[in-house]
């Protein structure tokens, strides 16, 4: 996807990342949290896949009524990946169930 599909794909999407001090994540627009642990989290968000990274990680709120996750821990990144490449190459769970 090219950066111009990419913005109108978002236009009409808003999505929020608080990170405080690098240890209190608030995301919203989240769909859902697909993975967890101390050290990944996992969240599917309206704008694709987003994995946090960081060491003693936990969801301090999850809220589907709102959209919103809280994750709290020592984050190290953030990154964003397109639901797109996940399915090409297909989940973890997809692939352990096949």
């Amino acid at each position: 996807m090219t950066i111009e599909e990419r913005k109108n794909v978002s236009n009409n999407i808003i999505q929020n990342l608080v990170l405080e001090n690098r240890g209190k994540l608030s995301i919203s627009g989240v769909l859902d949290v697909l993975s967890f642990d101390d050290q990944v989290v996992i969240v599917e968000t309206e704008l694709g896949l987003l994995n946090v990274k960081g060491e003693n990680l936990r969801i301090n709120k999850l809220s589907i009524d709102t959209s919103e996750v809280i994750v709290e821990g020592d984050i190290s990144s953030l990154a964003y990946s397109d639901r797109d490449m996940e399915k090409k190459g297909g989940s973890l769970l997809g692939k352990i169930f096949k």
